[in-house]
């Protein structure tokens, strides 16, 4: 669940939709799940840096703890939206714990040799360039993810896991296709939030000093 697709699947009405939100407990199914995700971020570090981070018995276990944490973010987006449990702490814990999965491992397989720094720079540099620019436009809209977002997030966490797996060498030319197409895919996406971003900003009454 991402913070974009969780806000943009709220209903819009009134007062209704202010009382619903007040009654929905912080503490809940889907925020456990979130919360689950970042714990398991240090537990994944650990396993994967175990015993010189290249032993295939423990690249497999750091692959499952990866997998699990990647399939926690497409249930608990599930869950908030379909029980209504969307909270203000899920909308910013969910990217958070997204983009912390995803960097712990980039960052933990460049440290190991096994892809390149500039890779991981490229990701992470899009990651937090688009959180910067969804504080920058928040309170002039929300921007819905995109086919294109879902897209990245799913070769991101693919060509991860091929990364992560004990494949060999044979492996390699796969590993390199899924992972040029995640950043292929990571760039354009990251191009097109801040194309709408801008435009966003400027179309809005508040940054034309017009009261909405």
């Amino acid at each position: 669940m991402t913070a974009d697709s969780a806000a943009s699947d709220r209903p819009v009405s009134g007062q209704g939709d202010a009382d619903t939100e007040r009654t929905v407990p912080v503490v809940n199914i889907a925020n456990a799940l979130t919360t689950s995700r970042l714990l398991l971020v240090p537990v994944f570090l650990i396993v994967l840096f175990w015993a010189g981070g290249h032993d295939p018995l423990w690249r497999w276990v750091a692959t499952a703890v990866f997998a699990i944490a990647s399939i926690t973010d497409r249930i608990d987006g599930d869950l908030a939206r379909r029980r209504g449990l969307i909270t203000d702490f899920g909308k910013i814990a969910d990217p958070l714990a997204d983009k912390a999965l995803t960097g712990a491992a980039l960052v933990g397989l460049s440290a190991l040799g096994d892809l390149g720094w500039w890779v991981t720079g490229v990701i992470i540099f899009r990651e937090a360039s688009v959180t910067l620019l969804r504080f920058w436009v928040i309170r002039h809209g929300v921007i819905p993810a995109s086919p294109g977002g879902k897209l990245k997030t799913m070769l991101q966490a693919l060509a991860i896991g091929l990364y992560l797996l004990p494949l060999g060498e044979a492996a390699d030319p796969l590993k390199w296709v899924v992972m040029g197409a995640a950043v292929l895919a990571t760039v354009i996406t990251g191009a097109d939030y801040a194309v709408r971003a801008f435009r966003l900003r400027s179309l809005s009454p508040r940054s034309r000093g017009v009261r909405a």
